[in-house]
């Protein structure tokens, strides 16, 4: 198999993507709630809030390491993305480019190792790529009128760490642990997996 056909997607890999993009716009509309009702707890420092963002970076880092296609990080977040907004995100339609911005920081990452690299350190840099998108996003879009040094910069900062350790380590364990349920073995995920 060459190159360009190891990169063409199968319908195994739409279904499957798909599948994640679902299951995380769900996830993605009810930790809209959760992000809702913890803002009082966070009050003391409010960029600490971003600790909880990793969730919703999942999807991209997770649909990277499942898939391994070029396009895979950025459809993943980009269809949770909608179906969050059609379930009725408090942020409404901005959360569509929102994903896409945030998908695409996971891409680059594995762009970066022309989709053959999908170990941990890969998968922290997609994760920390993704909160890097997410974190310039809200910048530009929701943290407009915040001062950068007392918000900003610690908001991005922790944004970024959320996403390594959520998205990019939590991606990773759950890729391997899907792995082992024997659950990708139509994929080259599965040969990833330790022998029991």
């Amino acid at each position: 198999m060459n190159h360009t056909d190891s990169h063409r997607w199968r319908t195994i890999d739409i279904v499957v993507a798909s599948v994640i993009a679902v299951a995380f716009g769900v996830i993605f509309w009810a930790w809209g709630l959760v992000w809702s009702a913890t803002e009082g707890a966070f009050a003391f420092f409010p960029p600490a809030q971003t600790l909880l963002y990793g969730v919703w970076l999942m999807p991209a880092v997770l649909g990277g390491l499942v898939i391994r296609k070029p396009g895979a990080a950025l459809y993943c977040e980009t269809v949770a993305a909608v179906l969050s907004a059609l379930l009725g995100s408090q942020w409404a339609g901005t959360v569509i480019p929102q994903g896409m911005v945030q998908g695409a920081g996971a891409e680059l990452a594995f762009a970066a190792f022309r989709y053959r690299s999908f170990r941990l350190p890969t998968a922290l840099l997609a994760g920390a790529l993704t909160g890097l998108g997410a974190a310039l996003f809200d910048f530009l879009v929701w943290n407009v009128e915040y001062d950068l040094t007392s918000y900003g910069i610690p908001y991005a900062l922790l944004t970024i760490v959320s996403a390594a350790v959520v998205a990019g380590a939590g991606g990773w364990s759950l890729t391997r642990a899907l792995a082992t349920t024997g659950a990708l073995d139509r994929f080259p995920a599965a040969r990833d997996r330790a022998p029991i």
